[in-house]
C-alpha cells in the first residue's frame, strides 16, 4: 500500500518548487502511515524488538555511570525501561536509547546503515508518556521517523559513515526529532525548524565502536531528537531549511556524496519500514560480523569441525564491508562484539553465540587461541559495500592441518527467526516481563501506551 496524505498537498512523488526542507516537513506532516497495515504491524515487531533489547540493557554498568553522573532520577514522571525509578523526559529519552543498544543486539536497517528504532522509540515513549499520545500515535510517528532516518541515510550516500560517522547518532537525531513532531502534531513549519534543531546536535563517531560510549550514542541522539522537537514546538528558533543550500546537512556530512533528492523520492511508496525492513539481530553483536557467523554455524552444523585440527580461517568482505569491525585483537567480549575473528572463533568453539558470548569478561584460552588464526580480506572485484544491501557478503574458509578446507559464502543476513524465543532469552524470562510482546501487538489507545509503559517500568533482576 502506497502512502497517503490526510490534506490537499500535490502527491507525494509529485515534483515541487518548493526547499526541500520544507517539502520534507511537509511529508511528515501530512502522510497517513495508518492506512498501511504492513506498516503498522512492522511498527509493532520493532517495537516489541526493542524493549527486549532494553530490558536486557537496563543493567548495564556503564548505564548507572551515565544515570549517576547526569543525574536527572527521580525528577519526573517518565518510565526507565528496566528500572522502578522514573526520571524526566530527556532522561528517561537518554537512559532508554542506551540500554537498547547497549547489547548491540537491537534492529538495523541498511538505508540508515545504522540503528533507527533504538534512538527513535525512546524519545517517542517520553513524548508520549509526557502528552498522553495514544499506541497508534506512537507507531505511526515511529514509521514516518524511521522513513525521514532512512531516506536521509541514502540521500547522505555511503561515504558519511565511512569517513567515520555512526549513523544511528548522526541521523537517530534528526529521525528522532521527525517522530516526536508528528507524535506532538507539530505544522511544516516548525517541523523544518525541529529537524535543523535536531542536525546541529547531530554528532558521533565509529572510533568509538566497542566502548561504552556506542550506546552513549543511541541515547544522546533520543534526547537530542526529542529536545529539537520540544523546542520548536515553543518557538524556539533555528534555521528552516538545514537541508537546503551550499552549507546544508548535505555538504557538511555527505562527503561529496549526497544525493539530497533521495530525501523524498518514493516517500512511503513503500515504507522503507516495510521495504528494505529491518533486520532484527540474531547475534548480539555488530551486524557486520552477522554473514560470517552464520557462515561459520552453518558449517559447523554439517561437519564436525575438530577447532585443534583448524590451521587457518579467512574472511573476505566486500572493500568497506568490515568498516565497523574495528577490534581484531579483542581482550573480553565486549570487545568482540566489534571483532570478526572473535565471532568466527567462539562459534566455532562453541556452537552457538548468546548474550553470554559477549559479556564483559575475559575470552577463553581456547576462543583465544583460534581467534588468533583468524585473518580478514577484502575482494578487490566485489563492489564496495553500501547501503545497497546486495553489496553485502562474507566469504569464511577454514583450512586444515591435513591440508583440506570448507568454505561458505553469505550474502543475506537471516536475522532472527523467532521474535517470541528472542524475548524471552533476552528479558531471562521474566514473568513480570511476558505479556508485554501482546501488549503492544493489541494496542490502540492512550490507555493501552499507559500500561504498556506501566508493565515496562518494573526493574530487572
Amino acid at each position: 500500500m502506497t502512502a497517503s496524505l490526510t490534506t490537499s498537498s500535490p502527491t507525494t512523488n509529485t515534483p515541487t518548487t518548493q526547499s526541500l526542507t520544507a517539502d520534507l516537513a511537509r511529508r511528515i506532516v501530512a502522510s497517513d502511515p495508518l492506512a498501511d497495515a504492513e506498516a503498522v504491524q512492522a511498527a509493532r515487531v520493532a517495537l516489541v524488538d526493542f524493549l527486549a533489547c532494553a530490558i536486557a540493557g537496563a543493567t548495564d554498568p556503564a548505564l548507572a555511570i551515565l544515570l549517576d553522573t547526569l543525574g536527572g532520577v527521580g525528577a519526573g514522571d517518565a518510565t526507565l525501561i528496566g528500572r522502578a525509578a522514573r526520571a524526566d523526559v530527556f532522561t528517561a529519552a537518554l537512559a532508554n536509547g542506551h540500554a537498547g543498544h547497549a547489547l548491540d543486539y537491537d534492529d538495523v536497517h541498511a538505508s540508515v546503515r545504522g540503528h533507527p528504532g533504538t534512538v527513535i522509540f525512546p524519545a517517542l515513549l517520553a513524548a508520549a508518556e509526557d502528552s498522553g499520545a495514544s499506541a497508534l500515535d506512537l507507531l505511526a510517528a515511529h514509521i514516518v521517523g524511521l522513513e525521514t532516518m532512512a531516506r536521509l541515510g541514502l540521500a547522505l550516500g555511503s561515504r558519511h559513515y565511512e569517513i567515520g560517522f555512526h549513523a544511528t547518532a548522526t541521523l537517530g537525531s534528526i529521525g528522532a526529532a521527525a517522530a516526536v513532531a508528528r507524535l506532538l502534531r507539530l505544522d511544516a513549519g516548525q517541523i523544518a525548524v525541529a529537524l535543523g534543531l535536531a542536525a546541529t546536535q547531530s554528532s558521533g563517531l565509529r572510533l568509538q565502536f566497542g566502548y561504552d560510549a556506542k550506546p552513549w550514542h543511541a541515547g544522546f541522539a533520543a534526547k537530542a531528537g526529542l529536545t529539537a522537537a520540544r523546542l520548536a514546538a515553543r518557538g524556539f528558533g533555528g534555521a528552516p531549511d538545514a537541508f537546503d543550500g551550499p552549507i546544508s546537512v548535505f555538504s557538511a556530512f555527505g562527503a561529496g556524496a549526497a544525493q539530497p533528492d533521495l530525501a523524498t523520492r518514493g516517500w512511503g511508496e513503500p515504507w522503507q519500514i516495510v521495504t528494505p525492513g529491518l533486520i532484527l539481530k540474531e547475534f548480539p553483536c555488530c551486524t557486520a560480523a552477522h554473514c560470517a557467523a552464520e557462515a561459520v554455524l552453518g558449517l559447523r552444523a554439517d561437519h564436525a569441525i575438530d577447532p585443534d585440527r583448524i590451521a587457518a580461517i579467512t574472511a573476505s568482505f566486500p572493500p568497506g564491508g568490515d568498516a565497523a569491525l574495528v577490534v581484531r585483537r579483542p581482550t573480553n567480549g565486549v570487545e568482540g562484539r566489534f571483532s570478526v575473528e572473535y565471532v568466527i572463533a567462539s562459534a566455532l568453539v562453541h556452537g552457538d553465540l548468546g548474550v553470554t558470548t559477549f559479556a564483559d569478561r575475559p575470552i577463553p584460552p581456547a576462543v583465544q587461541a583460534l581467534l588468533n588464526r583468524v585473518e580478514r580480506h577484502h575482494d578487490p572485484d566485489a563492489p564496495r559495500m553500501s547501503n545497497d544491501p546486495a553489496t553485502r557478503f562474507t566469504d569464511v574458509t577454514i583450512r586444515f592441518t591435513d591440508g583440506s578446507s570448507l568454505s561458505r559464502r553469505v550474502n543475506r543476513i537471516r536475522g532472527a527467526q523467532d521474535l517470541d524465543a528472542k524475548f524471552q532469552d533476552a528479558t531471562n524470562r521474566d514473568p513480570r516481563f511476558a505479556d508485554v510482546p501482546a501488549r503492544v501487538f493489541a494496542m490502540t489507545t492512550r490507555d493501552d501506551l499507559r500500561g504498556l509503559t506501566a508493565a515496562l517500568g518494573q526493574p530487572v533482576s
